[in-house]
């Protein structure tokens, strides 16, 4: 393998300021690429609408933004570069893109990771549906999964005058298993599932690839915190064995935009598990961390 098997590569990694996105942008990074990171948290401005998951960790300010992403993207070896968007907002999302055309020329990787999910979250994950705020369907639906589509109808036009192109939805399946007691989330992710299979049938004729990445537990800024510890310390916390650190998912990714014959997975969502197992990668800490799978 090439020391910097991505140098050549211009990815876009949406929802990077935490989370899953952040280990994406790092990984990516560490594989050479130019990774354009947005998000809506600045170092100077940080997100406004966590508040009530802020208070249940009990934070006083939002961890992470989209300047530190990009910095440990060029740490890593490749080269950050941090760009402001809210994901919801259409006239943002077409500035962005432009942007990404005139002064890249071109767009290898798009990853879909914005999520508004987090938004509405009470502490309550597992509950009848009949018990769940509505106002989840807005957080995950019009602040979830429109923000993939909407930034894969500006990322679309792109990648197929180029022919060539990858465009990778965070998400989560499981064989199409229930997730029980979050239906809300059960509901966006399927559909987050729907979209990358339905792009895919629309794209594949022109040379541009679109899949599902399925991560399983993962060992976010949030779960450290709900479980009073940190990336050094977790290993302290039995009931967290089974996680993953966000970056297992970036190696995943970065795998894949690596392939020359992604186009032949292209409709499909594929676990981060599997992928670890056919192209030879670990987590940070060594270990092949199998697959959740429900009950």
């Amino acid at each position: 393998m090439a020391e910097r098997p991505l140098r050549d590569c211009i990815a876009l990694v949406t929802g990077a300021s935490r989370g899953a996105g952040r280990g994406i942008a790092q990984e990516l990074g560490a594989a050479g690429a130019t990774v354009i990171v947005t998000g809506r948290s600045t170092r100077r401005e940080p997100a406004s609408t966590y508040g009530e998951l802020m208070k249940l960790s009990g934070l006083a300010t939002l961890p992470g933004s989209i300047d530190e992403t990009a910095e440990e993207v060029t740490r890593a070896g490749g080269r950050g570069i941090a760009v402001r968007c809210d994901h919801t907002r259409e006239d943002e999302v077409a500035a962005l893109f432009e942007r990404v055309q005139r002064e890249q020329g071109r767009l290898d990787l798009l990853v879909n990771n914005a999520w508004g999910g987090h938004e509405t979250f009470n502490g309550v994950f597992e509950a009848p549906f009949w018990e769940h705020p509505l106002s989840n369907w807005d957080s995950m639906m019009d602040r979830g999964v429109r923000n993939h589509l909407l930034a894969s109808r500006f990322a679309a036009p792109i990648m197929v005058r180029q022919k060539r192109g990858l465009i990778v939805t965070t998400t989560f399946r499981d064989r199409d298993r229930y997730l029980r007691g979050n239906l809300f989330y059960d509901l966006a992710k399927a559909a987050m599932n729907r979209l990358a299979f339905a792009m895919a049938e629309e794209l594949r004729p022109h040379g541009v690839t679109s899949l599902g990445v399925s991560p399983g537990w993962m060992r976010t800024e949030f779960v450290l915190l709900g479980h009073k510890t940190d990336e050094a310390h977790w290993q302290e916390r039995p009931t967290l064995a089974r996680t993953e650190s966000p970056r297992y998912l970036g190696r995943a990714v970065a795998a894949l935009a690596g392939d020359v014959d992604v186009l032949a997975k292209s409709g499909a969502v594929h676990r981060v598990a599997d992928l670890a197992r056919e192209y030879g990668f670990t987590d940070i800490d060594g270990r092949r961390v199998e697959a959740v799978e429900m009950e």
